[in-house]
């Protein structure tokens, strides 16, 4: 087995696996109302493993101008920031230099998005397999996971506006 090529910047797409998305609207910690959130993540089921996965998406973030274990970078206040979010069509459509993610968002998800004019998104490294499309996700398991410190801690974090084709 060839040793995985994260540790110099390189990587592969087969590396980071399946690359998903759910979203949810709520309180955000500083007590501000109807925030949408998104959290993007990786299965863990890379041509090469989780471990090589999280290294892959730490390259992938970084190269997107998204530090990992740092502050939120607000994107409208970021030129040139290539990670951009399109809500359109009860969809969410997330867009990095690496890779696309779609959503299907809830009622409640796009009025927080479009009435906020933007979504808190955390790009959780650590793979989440239980989060797999198509599987119901118990508000309890992704409070678990989202909000376990320390994938907070390893994650990047952005402010992302809300994009529209109107």
């Amino acid at each position: 087995m060839t040793p995985p090529q994260t540790s110099n910047g390189t990587f592969t797409p087969a590396q980071l696996g399946t690359i998903a998305l759910i979203g949810w609207s709520g309180e955000h910690p500083d007590g501000t109302q109807d925030v949408a959130f998104l959290l993007v993540y990786s299965l863990g089921d890379g041509a090469e493993g989780p471990a090589v996965g999280e290294a892959a998406l730490r390259v992938a973030l970084s190269r997107s101008g998204l530090p990992v274990e740092a502050g939120p970078v607000y994107a409208a206040e970021t030129p040139g920031l290539p990670v951009k979010l399109l809500v359109q069509a009860g969809q969410a459509v997330l867009t990095l230099p690496h890779f696309t993610a779609q959503y299907t968002a809830p009622p409640e998800w796009l009025a927080a998005a479009e009435g906020r004019g933007e979504v808190h998104t955390m790009f959780a490294t650590r793979p989440w397999p239980q989060g797999a499309p198509g599987r119901p996700v118990s508000e309890e398991a992704l409070r678990s996971f989202a909000g376990d410190p320390e994938v907070i801690m390893t994650s990047a974090h952005c402010v992302l506006p809300v994009r529209s084709l109107g």
